[in-house]
């Protein structure tokens, strides 16, 4: 009653302001009534990926489940690691983890704007580093890992990358908007740091990426929660509303797989192949000249362990033993046009076609006893060395696809698979304890080397 009433006063005071019929007046207002109720009523649906839980949560489950991945394959990282560098001992990942908050705290006390004012800011970090600090020692003394250098049992995961990732975020979040190049930069720092932690030989890959996971997800958290508590999703989104996002979708990213090859480079009396899955890691981008079309490339390292094959060596029947190959190592860098189909503001697909050159890594095959009473003097701890290989630098080419889901304007989560052709050469050279009489002690295997590689992407555009 006292709503009609108020209802009829304004309509009243709008007719002798504006000398209308009251009729007339009437109807336009119950017009607009009924349109403010169907606006009110209607909620707009949000997607699945637009879904909060799903932003925050969908990069740091991509990472997870690529440390799950590589779980059973951490030890052949190691062997790589130890076969290249095996004295690398360098402390940078112990400060750079820092880094990315140091700079985003330095740009607040210089006055550049950012997401929130200095006092959310903090609140806001200081969330972050609680929930990691929960997540990485509740797990680190609950899975008691050993560490790659045997040190300690609190591998699993890596604080220090954690830490970074988390750091990494807090700047993405705060400065983001600002210009992707801050975000391209935190991300380039933390992995840097996780990089440092297994080159120092001091985490596990999957260490490494849960680590990072779990530094995402706890700056997701934090900001998720505060930004309820406050009732925005900033202090100063009006004055950098004016950012607008990327035209051209020029991008960096880290990229994570498996490989899986078509064809064995050695093969075994019984022709059975003895390479089985390795993995690959590298960096990709390309700039974009028009939306569609750009140049880019990679630079990749592969790992492809052998297999190991049983066998009963002829000249001492009751031995038993295994030959063990060390994994075939390439680093690749390539380039060619990539070009981008774009389905909606958030997905898009990219195909490239890259060539480059592929340097390959000399190994040793060993032989392992396993059991058996006979003695063979050139054991050295139930191995001895047979022979060596040699891969010959080649072209290699590369063909692939990339479908990416746009997190925000400048951070992508990315799944790809790629098709690699070369034609390998590997040059084998028998030891000389090892060479029958009349045998020739060098060998040369030729031949087409493919391989289909899969995996996930973190990609930042800038």
């Amino acid at each position: 009653m006292k709503l009609n009433l108020l209802t009829t006063i304004l309509l009243l005071v709008y007719c002798i302001s504006h000398g209308q019929p009251l009729t007339q007046a009437a109807h336009q207002t119950n017009i607009s009534l009924e349109k403010q109720t169907i606006n009110f009523n209607l909620k707009e649906k949000k997607s699945f990926f637009e879904q909060d839980a799903v932003k925050i949560a969908l990069v740091p489950t991509i990472f997870f489940g690529a440390s799950a991945t590589v779980w059973n394959s951490r030890k052949d990282v190691k062997e790589v690691r130890n076969r290249y560098i095996p004295t690398f001992k360098y402390k940078f990942d112990d400060y750079m983890q820092y880094t990315p908050a140091a700079i985003t705290f330095g740009l607040k006390a210089a006055g550049v704007k950012g997401r929130n004012n200095i006092k959310r800011t903090t609140i806001s970090y200081a969330a972050s580093m609680a929930v990691m600090a929960v997540l990485v020692n509740g797990l680190k003394y609950t899975t008691k890992v050993e560490r790659p250098d045997g040190t300690s049992k609190n591998s699993f995961p890596s604080g220090h990358t954690a830490m970074a990732f988390a750091n990494a975020t807090f700047m993405d979040k705060e400065y983001g908007l600002v210009n992707p190049a801050y975000s391209i930069g935190g991300y380039g720092l933390a992995t840097l740091t996780g990089v440092g932690r297994s080159l120092n030989n001091r985490h596990w890959t999957s260490d490494v990426l849960a680590g990072a996971g779990i530094g995402i997800l706890s700056t997701q958290l934090a900001y998720f929660f505060v930004d309820k508590i406050y009732g925005n999703k900033g202090d100063n989104l009006s004055i950098l509303s004016k950012y607008e996002g990327n035209t051209n979708p020029s991008f960096l990213s880290i990229k994570l797989g498996v490989t899986s090859g078509l064809e064995s480079l050695v093969e075994t009396e019984e022709s059975e192949s003895l390479n089985k899955l390795g993995w690959e890691a590298g960096l990709e981008g390309a700039y974009f000249f028009t939306k569609n079309w750009g140049l880019g490339g990679q630079i990749m390292v592969a790992s492809f362990p052998f297999s190991e094959n049983k066998i009963t060596p002829q000249e001492t029947p009751g031995l038993e033993a295994k030959v063990l190959s060390e994994s075939m190592g390439y680093m690749t860098a390539s380039i060619g046009p990539y070009y981008a189909i774009h389905f909606s503001e958030r997905w898009n697909l990219m195909l490239k076609a890259l060539g480059g050159y592929s340097i390959g890594a000399d190994g040793t095959v060993t032989l392992k006893a396993l059991s058996g009473e006979s003695y063979i003097p050139e054991l050295v701890d139930g191995k001895v060395q047979i022979a060596s290989y040699t891969p010959e630098n080649v072209f290699q080419f590369t063909g692939g696809m990339a479908l990416t889901y746009n997190l925000t304007d400048n951070l992508g989560a990315t799944i790809y698979s790629d098709f690699n052709h070369s034609m390998s050469k590997i040059t084998y050279e028998l030891n000389d304890s090892s060479i029958d009489q009349g045998q020739i002690p060098t060998n040369t295997v030729k031949g087409p080397f493919n391989y289909l590689s899969a995996g996930v992407r973190l990609t930042a555009y800038f």
